[in-house]
């Protein structure tokens, strides 16, 4: 089967903002935190490849060492959620009855409100803080992978190879763990590509209200933050920045998509 060119593409990028996060401190030409006051607000030059923040701060630096915040708050909330939402899934979906009945109605209420709104909230209460976040998302964010799994051992568990387990004496966690998870798991890495541009958007946007990473912490929402009072004489500030977050969702979004596609003509 040929890699779709959606897919491909999504994968390149992806690869291409890991690899900056893995390797940062030999990428970026200066630390994410050194200043130079006599250098601040600098366009473009051969010092300063993207020109320097307030502080004098190199903002390709910042935009590289970013990276690693950015992608480790949306695989470690992803990994939160997943775990999560399969398990209260799992039960429900293979349970069934008035167990899927009260956890659905629980996600049903969650999913009433706004997410953004309730990721608010969570670190409004804990507070700032990158930890804080991912709690807060991964709390918020498990209700999607609930459903999907719950859909998805409702179809499975009729299988007579979930019937033929059973039958031989596996007890509802092997079967579901050693049976039903493999079949799950194709679907869940459709979805985990989306939660994790989702997380990253929700961290820039929880960072720029100032509730995510707190200074000097190089977020790329906090870089937002931080330059959106000088965005008028320094554009570059949140241009960069934006750019990286408007990147990497895409990369992810493609190979989403590009994931989706096949295995959905696998299934046919």
């Amino acid at each position: 089967m040929k890699t779709s060119p959606a897919l491909a593409l999504g994968a390149l990028l992806l690869a291409a903002f890991v690899c900056a996060a893995a390797f940062a401190p030999a990428i970026a030409p200066y630390t994410a935190t050194q200043q130079s006051l006599d250098n601040d607000l600098a366009g473009s030059s051969r010092a300063h490849w993207l020109g320097t923040d307030k502080l004098g701060r190199d903002v390709l630096s910042r935009v590289v060492y970013g990276a690693r915040i950015s992608l480790a708050v949306g695989f470690t909330t992803v990994a939160l959620s997943i775990v999560i939402g399969f398990w209260i899934g799992a039960l429900a979906g293979y349970f069934r009855g008035g167990v899927d009945q009260a956890l659905m109605r629980l996600v049903d209420i969650l999913m009433a409100f706004p997410g953004i709104l309730l990721a608010i909230a969570f670190t409004a209460v804990l507070g700032p803080g990158l930890d804080h976040v991912v709690v807060a998302l991964g709390l918020i964010g498990w209700t999607g992978y609930a459903r999907l799994v719950r859909g998805e051992i409702l179809s499975l568990r009729e299988k007579e190879f979930v019937h033929a387990a059973a039958a031989l004496g596996g007890s509802p966690l092997r079967v579901v763990v050693r049976h039903l998870l493999p079949n799950v798991l194709p679907a869940l890495l459709v979805q985990a590509t989306f939660g994790v541009a989702a997380a990253i958007i929700a961290e820039g946007s929880l960072s720029f209200l100032g509730l995510g990473a707190e200074p000097p912490t190089p977020s790329w929402g906090a870089m937002l933050n931080e330059g959106r009072q000088f965005i008028l004489v320094a554009p570059h500030l949140t241009a960069y920045p934006g750019l990286a977050i408007t990147i990497t969702v895409l990369a992810l979004n493609l190979a989403g998509d590009g994931l989706r596609d096949r295995l959905e003509k696998r299934g046919k």
